[in-house]
């Protein structure tokens, strides 16, 4: 019996031993498996997507206010030897034979190949004629602020705030901080000029210099604070409150959405792709929300709704209309929040600014929908008014934008001011057609405009192209890009989608494209 058991035992033991080898050869190849879960259909494509190229590129921009007529004159000079090119670029361009760098891209190659294929289409659309058309000098009555030639000792201030610099400004541009030189810049058709040397100072004194106040913007519906730094420039600062992939609600009403701080990143660099140069600039920073708000704020309602989440992170929501409460505050992780800083315009006491009913604005009413004649979502005011705004302003087209500004100085005959954009990049996977009622129902886009358009449907000028690679210079694309793959191949298939309703339109009218070229051409005798 003795020796049966110790049979039974060993058996037993070199059967355990057997089995325990045969789980870890099965289990071995498993173990090597990628841990990625299945991807859904059509998933592969975003896949190749994201080993797109990434390019590292600065803002080019504004030239210097003291010296605005020169450089204007200079830009010109420079601007005559590309008339004579240009309709031949124009052309190229239109059928796709540009011979410019990029084209098919190839996927595995290194960061670096990556960054420099993604540069090389940014700067060669920069330097394209179509972004360097010849301008005539800017008058005097067109520059939107003037520096006084001296200012009387009983002008200056004597007291300087706790915090801010001791500084010395004169009519000398070499003294004015960058956010002034910004505000000297700014003239009755553009924010800023595209070749500016103070957009890199610029934005980045908005993304590194010291916050020495920050209180609560009054008005609009949802929590935004102004920053102050040390040289008296301000910013618009908007925290960041969902995921940069976490797409829009469906049962949500457009007014009803949250605001996005990439949003607001994205909206200006596309604006300068565009050719624009509407919207303020703005860029990512990472924000302590203790040193940077919380012991700088003076705002006591701000100062009130600080509060440490379950999990240890420091929460605020301020008061406003909209999402300020515990359920929707604000936090950082623990600390550290993301946000948008856009420069801000200059004071209203200053630069006044008027509002003007956009006669494609849309009802804020959940039951009630506005009135429109062939979309009922557009409170629509009469043929004759709409056709008279199209033809002044043929890019005016935002689902949240009610209402347009303009500076007062220069009355309706100058350029929209592109604000508030928090609300733009909600949806990758749904497109809004409706937007596009404006240039449906009008049939009017300028020549600049479509031919830009054309040229960013080319693949060595791919729109989601160039705004990866300008995006990737922004402070936050070190910790996330700014906008997800699927954005910027929305911005491709949205893109055809506006060229194809210039082309129906063709279709129907003679008289779609209005050219805004024929009058800059004549501002400049070609070279020879």
């Amino acid at each position: 019996m003795r020796s049966r058991s110790r049979t039974i035992c060993l058996s037993l033991a070199f059967i355990t031993v057997f089995l325990y080898l045969l789980l870890a050869l099965v289990s071995l190849p498993i173990h090597h498996q990628p841990c990625d879960p299945p991807l859904p259909p059509r998933t592969h494509v975003l896949r190749d997507l994201a080993r797109a190229d990434h390019a590292s590129v600065g803002p080019s921009g504004p030239t210097d206010p003291a010296h605005r007529d020169s450089s204007s004159k200079g830009a010109n000079k420079d601007a005559k030897g590309r008339v004579r090119t240009l309709s031949d670029g124009l052309s190229s361009a239109s059928q796709g034979k540009m011979n410019m760098p990029g084209g098919v891209r190839r996927h595995g190659t290194d960061r670096a190949e990556s960054v420099a294929s993604g540069l090389s289409k940014l700067e060669a659309l920069f330097d394209h004629p179509l972004y360097n058309m010849p301008s005539p000098p800017i008058p005097e009555e067109d520059w939107l602020l003037k520096v006084k030639p001296k200012i009387k000792a009983s002008e200056k201030s004597s007291q300087i705030k706790e915090g801010y610099e001791d500084v010395r400004w004169n009519s000398s541009s070499t003294s004015h901080p960058p956010w002034l030189r910004f505000h000297l810049g700014i003239s009755r058709w553009q924010l800023y000029p595209r070749r500016d040397p103070n957009m890199d100072p610029l934005t980045e004194q908005l993304a590194t210099q010291r916050i020495v106040s920050a209180v609560q913007k009054s008005g609009g519906t949802q929590l935004k604070l102004v920053m102050s730094f040390p040289n008296y420039g301000q910013a618009m600062f908007k925290p960041m409150k969902q995921e940069r992939d976490e797409e829009t609600n469906y049962n949500l009403y457009y007014f009803s959405d949250f605001e996005r701080h990439n949003a607001e990143i994205a909206a200006f660099h596309l604006d300068r792709i565009l050719g624009y140069r509407r919207i303020p600039p703005a860029v990512g920073r990472l924000v302590d929300v203790v040193e940077e708000i919380k012991r700088v704020t003076t705002d006591r309602k701000v100062a009130r709704t600080f509060f440490t989440s379950p999990v240890g992170n420091v929460c605020f929501y301020g008061q406003c209309s909209y999402y300020c409460s515990t359920e929707h505050a604000v936090c950082g992780r623990p600390r550290k929040l993301e946000a948008s800083l856009a420069v801000m315009l200059p004071d209203l006491s200053l630069a006044s600014r008027r509002s003007w009913r956009s006669p494609w604005r849309r009802s804020y009413s959940r039951s009630k929908l506005a009135k429109s004649v062939g979309v009922s979502v557009f409170s629509y005011r009469g043929t004759s008014v709409s056709q008279n705004l199209q033809k002044k302003h043929p890019n005016v087209c935002n689902m949240d934008r009610h209402h347009y500004e303009t500076f007062e100085k220069f009355g309706n005959n100058t350029f929209l001011l592109h604000l508030d954009n928090g609300r733009a990049f909600g949806r990758h996977s749904k497109d809004e057609p409706s937007i596009l009622a404006p240039l449906e129902q009008c049939c009017r886009i300028r020549r600049t405009t479509w031919l830009r358009l054309r040229l960013l449907s080319l693949p060595q000028f791919r729109l989601s192209d160039v705004m990866r690679a300008s995006l990737s210079h922004d402070p936050l694309h070190s910790v996330a890009p700014l906008l997800s793959e699927p954005h910027l191949a929305a911005l491709d298939r949205r893109l055809k989608t506006v060229l194809e309703t210039v082309s129906r339109c063709e279709k129907r009218d003679d008289d779609v494209i209005f050219d805004d070229m024929a009058s800059l051409k004549d501002t400049v005798t070609p070279a020879g």
